[in-house]
């Protein structure tokens, strides 16, 4: 006999072939890009904000150097990097997340995709770019900072630029980092060396410019 309150979809399994789709999407999506930059940064910034226009013009002087520009998809920062990337005919593409308070796709994407979770969002922004860079934000932000630059000190992941733009935002983080976790020897002085502090977006695409190389030997693009 059949229960008739029995759902498949509230299964474990209904929850791994869901997690499997949002990866082959994602990765299907991702994959078309040779060139791209991720930009992160709080949804709650202005446009009339400073940083929002910095990230606007990095994403527009990245997308006319040949980048796809991705972001979260999302308001605040994550709208001035595919603003940017759009006003310079590049490929801007946002991978948005489903929240109980609707979370919109801001209207300067060419291409978007919706995540149910967030690992699988943040595999998705952690893939395979030229460079990440970082503007003021939230906990969302601090997490993805915190697992890229993990994947790079525990050698997961090829070094590549990741970039912290904003140095009253940034800086006191720095300076814990320093004065607990490298004086407690928790993390060791290299570790300091994978991020590097900016203040501009001028100042960021001038790394970016400089550190990116030939980034694997299948062909990713180069400078």
């Amino acid at each position: 006999m059949v229960n008739k309150h029995y759902d498949f979809r509230n299964t474990i399994i209904w929850r791994i072939f869901r997690i499997m789709a949002e990866f082959v999407d994602g990765f299907e999506l991702i994959s078309d890009y040779r060139k791209s930059a991720s930009i992160f940064g709080s949804s709650r910034v202005k446009e009339d904000d400073f940083y929002y226009q910095e990230a606007r013009k990095l994403a527009k002087r990245l997308g006319k150097a040949g980048f796809a520009v991705v972001t979260g998809g999302a308001a605040g920062i994550m709208q001035a990097g595919n603003q940017g990337a759009k006003e310079a005919g590049a490929e801007s593409v946002g991978l948005n997340i489903s929240l109980p308070h609707e979370q919109k796709p801001n209207p300067y994407t060419t291409k978007s995709i919706n995540f149910h979770y967030f690992f699988t969002r943040k595999v998705m922004l952690a893939f395979a770019a030229e460079a990440y860079v970082f503007f003021p934000g939230g906990f969302g932000t601090l997490d993805e900072f915190s697992e890229l630059t993990t994947l790079i000190q525990t050698e997961k992941m090829k070094p590549v630029p990741i970039i912290l733009v904003g140095k009253d935002y940034w800086q006191p983080l720095i300076d814990w980092l320093k004065g607990t976790l490298l004086k407690n020897e928790y993390i060791s002085p290299k570790d300091l060396e994978i991020f590097q502090l900016v203040e501009t977006a001028d100042q960021a695409f001038e790394l970016i410019q400089k550190s990116v190389k030939e980034i694997d030997k299948d062909g990713r693009a180069e400078f």
